[in-house]
């Protein structure tokens, strides 16, 4: 069912981006009865990956917009998370027992989902009139009663507020912060889905395994409704031309990189389609996100390593702060971008440096350091210890 398109006060609000964290800004602020208007430059609203982690901290935002239920249509439910195993045999290093024990600590489960089914649960909450497709955004503007934007048809609109959600390589961000490159990593991710009928059995358990080796690791997990299993896997590369998440490599590439890893990883690389093969960027936590009527949000403000399956979490939270602060405030738009700011850049900075530090702990060569890091994590309750990120509810005002 789509949105109701509902009274609209307060500043004219434009969204560079019909991404995740786009879409859902866009809902939230619609939903608290602000104008908005979504900028995407595709002709239609995909979702470029597969798979994403959908822990308590990403389902409370999608409760508040009542989209909860939709979004988890085809989801699954973990019964475990971040169960991690050894390459070599897959020997279980640690495991979390989600099943019962995420409610009873955090209030919600945490789930598996396509992206897709995400992005169109959201879309699901924003009027038709809202979005506006094949619109790519080729200059932001600020002047002094606003933001102008254009577009590479040659078509103009003004705004009161800007929000830059246009990912990775942001044109918003390139006119909020200082201009700087996206740094490479020395890292590119495979990623691919395996159908279930061609999916070893131990590949459909309801988890979230990631496999540990010298240099590389590998994730995998049921999606759609337990139809598919989502597989994403790091290794080392030099190359820094592919970045796209649309570039591909062959079965064969991505099997020569965990040839020597335990039978059940090889057979579950074997099982995959045409893998996709992108570089793996990053860029450094940003001090402000905020310049004037201008701000960002998700990857364009704090792009981080999926390696704590936060990405899309952290962007469903920058919406609903955002509307919280836009709505409290909507009269005094300066002073609720400047709350948004201080309200998010702690815990995103935090997430993004965390998310940085596991690539390196993730592929600790075999020897003292990896076994002192595979004692760690016998030792410690990965959920427990994780409160602080899932334990967080956006729609709370802080004290």
């Amino acid at each position: 069912m789509r949105a109701r398109v509902r009274r609209q006060a307060g500043p004219r609000i434009a969204i560079v981006g019909g991404g995740i964290g786009g879409m859902a800004a866009a809902a939230f602020l619609h939903r608290a009865g602000l104008a908005v208007t979504v900028h995407e430059q595709a002709a239609a609203l995909t979702e470029v990956g597969a798979g994403l982690v959908l822990a308590p901290n990403a389902i409370r935002p999608l409760r508040a917009l009542g989209v909860v239920d939709s979004a988890l249509r085809r989801a699954v439910p973990l019964d475990w998370g971040w169960e991690f195993r050894r390459w070599q045999d897959g020997t279980v290093l640690s495991a979390e027992r989600l099943d019962g024990v995420c409610e009873r600590l955090y209030g919600e489960r945490t789930y598996t989902a396509h992206r897709a089914h995400l992005l169109d649960a959201l879309r699901s909450a924003v009027p038709d009139e809202a979005v506006r497709l094949g619109a790519r955004c080729t200059a932001v503007e600020p002047h002094a009663d606003g933001v102008r934007l254009t577009f590479a048809d040659g078509s103009r609109t003004d705004a009161d507020l800007v929000i830059g959600a246009d990912g990775m390589h942001s044109l918003v961000r390139a006119t909020v912060a200082a201009p700087e490159r996206p740094r490479f990593s020395g890292l590119c991710a495979f990623r691919t889905v395996v159908p279930a009928d061609a999916a070893p059995t131990f590949a459909l358990r309801r988890a979230q395994t990631l496999w540990l080796g010298p240099g590389h690791h590998l994730v995998h997990y049921p999606i759609s409704g337990g139809a598919g299993v989502n597989v994403a896997a790091f290794a080392p590369s030099t190359d820094e031309t592919q970045e796209s998440w649309s570039a591909t490599a062959t079965v064969e590439e991505f099997h020569a990189e965990f040839a020597d890893w335990d039978d059940r990883v090889t057979s579950l690389i074997k099982s995959g389609a045409v893998p996709g093969r992108w570089a793996l960027y990053d860029r450094p936590p940003l001090p402000s996100w905020t310049l004037g009527r201008m701000t960002l949000l998700g990857d364009a403000a704090h792009p981080m390593f999926p390696f704590y399956g936060q990405g899309a979490a952290q962007a469903l939270e920058d919406a609903a702060v955002l509307a919280r602060c836009l709505t409290a405030a909507p009269d005094t738009p300066d002073l609720a971008l400047a709350r948004y700011e201080a309200e998010r850049i702690p815990r995103t900075t935090r997430l993004q440096q965390v998310s940085h530090a596991r690539a390196e702990a993730n592929h600790l060569a075999d020897g003292p350091e990896q076994r002192a890091r595979d004692a760690a994590l016998g030792d410690a309750d990965p959920l427990l210890r994780s409160g602080w990120i899932y334990g967080y509810d956006a729609s709370a005002t802080p004290g």
